[in-house]
C-alpha cells in the first residue's frame, strides 16, 4: 500500500502538499533489482525550495492525468548547485527507483535505446537477440529517470527521444516495437548553462528538443541557506567558521556569475567544496594556527584555474584575512 509524504514550503508561503508514494508492481520482471535502486533519504539534505516545486508539479500531473499533458522537467544550473541531488532526494521520498543516465558526447542512440546482438545458440551457431539500452531498460518499469547533461548529447540521440517526450509518449525501437511511457515513470533532466564557461562538450539545445521540456533554473545557495546546510550536517562546527565559509562561497560565486568577463572567475565554489572538502580540511588541520586558511590552500585552491587564484585570494583577503582560531569543531 502506498504511504503519504508531505512536502513543506521552506519559504512558509505555500500550503503543504501531500502525495502518495509509488509502489513497484510485482508484475515488473526486474522488480527486485528495481526496488534496490530506490535511494535512501539523505539525513543532511536541506530543501531550498526545489523539492516543494517538484511536488507542486507532480500534484498537477496527478490531478489532471486525464489531460495527458507532457510535463518533463529539466533543471539548468552551474556545476555544484545540487541539481542531481534534488532529483535523487525527490525519488527517495516518493519511493521511485532512480536511474541517472549521463548523455555525454560519447553516448550514442544504440547505447541508450538498444541494439540487436549475436549470442551463441548452444549448438555451435549464433542467434540474434534484442538487448535494451539504458533508457529502454529504465522505461520497462516504475522509475524516475534523470537524463543528466542533456546539452552534451549528440543530435542523433536527441532526435531518437522526441517521440518519448511529446504526446506520443513512446520510444520507438528499431525492431518495430515501441515502449510506452508508463503512468508510474517520470522523466527529468539536468544540464549546465550554455555560455562561455568551460563545460566541455556542451552545446545549445536543439529548439525542437528544448521545447519538449519544462526548464527551471537552479541558482547557487545564498549565505543563509549555506549556513543552514553546514549547521545541519556539522552541528558541532563553531558558528564563526560556519559564517565565514558561507560568506566566502557567496562572494566567489557572485564573481562567477558576474556579467563582466574582465572581473569574473571561471571556477565556482561548489556545494561539494563547502559541505565536504572544507570541513575535512578543518579536521585535518585542527591543530594549525589558522585551520581555515590551511583548508583553503589544500582543498579549495587546487580546484581553481591558475589565472583565477589571484581573484580567490582577493576574496579571501576581503572576507577573511585570517580565519577564526581553531579547532573548528567543539
Amino acid at each position: 500500500m502506498p504511504k503519504t509524504v508531505t512536502f513543506e514550503d521552506p519559504a512558509g508561503e505555500g500550503k503543504p502538499i501531500e502525495l502518495d508514494t509509488f509502489t513497484v508492481p510485482k508484475s515488473v520482471p526486474d522488480r527486485q533489482q528495481r526496488v534496490a535502486k530506490i535511494p535512501e533519504p539523505d539525513p543532511f539534505y536541506v530543501d531550498l525550495g526545489m523539492l516543494y516545486r517538484l511536488a507542486r508539479l507532480e500534484k498537477v500531473r496527478r490531478d489532471h492525468a486525464d489531460e495527458q499533458v507532457p510535463l518533463h522537467l529539466a533543471l539548468r544550473g552551474h556545476m555544484g548547485t545540487g541539481k542531481d541531488h534534488d532529483l535523487e532526494q525527490f525519488a527517495a521520498l516518493l519511493k521511485l527507483p532512480y536511474y541517472r543516465i549521463p548523455l555525454t558526447g560519447e553516448v550514442r542512440d544504440i547505447t541508450l535505446i538498444g541494439s540487436v546482438k549475436l549470442y551463441g545458440d548452444g549448438r555451435g551457431g549464433t542467434e540474434s537477440r534484442w538487448e535494451d539500452g539504458d533508457i529502454t531498460r529504465a522505461l520497462r518499469g516504475t522509475a524516475l529517470i534523470n537524463l543528466s547533461e542533456l546539452n552534451a548529447a549528440g543530435a542523433e540521440t536527441l532526435f531518437a527521444l522526441h517521440g518519448l517526450l511529446d504526446r506520443y509518449h513512446a520510444l520507438d525501437l528499431p525492431t518495430g516495437d515501441n515502449v510506452k511511457l508508463r503512468e508510474d515513470t517520470r522523466l527529468f533532466g539536468t544540464m549546465n548553462p550554455t555560455d562561455l564557461r568551460d563545460y566541455a562538450g556542451t552545446q545549445t539545445l536543439n529548439k525542437a528538443f528544448a521545447d519538449r521540456w519544462v526548464i527551471w533554473e537552479k541558482d547557487f545557495p545564498i549565505a543563509e541557506q549555506l549556513t543552514g546546510m553546514l549547521t545541519r550536517r556539522y552541528p558541532t562546527m563553531k558558528p564563526d567558521f560556519v559564517e565565514l565559509i558561507a560568506r566566502l562561497a557567496v562572494e566567489v560565486n557572485e564573481s562567477f556569475t558576474a556579467s563582466d568577463s574582465r572581473t569574473r572567475v571561471e571556477t565556482p565554489m561548489s556545494l561539494r567544496t563547502v559541505l565536504d572538502r572544507l570541513p575535512t580540511g578543518l579536521r585535518m588541520f585542527a591543530e594549525s594556527e589558522d585551520p581555515l586558511r590551511s583548508a583553503w590552500e589544500e582543498f579549495v585552491l587546487p580546484h581553481v584555474d591558475a589565472y583565477d587564484r589571484d581573484h580567490y585570494e582577493t576574496v579571501w583577503s576581503a572576507v577573511a584575512r585570517t580565519g577564526p582560531k581553531g579547532p573548528a569543531f567543539g
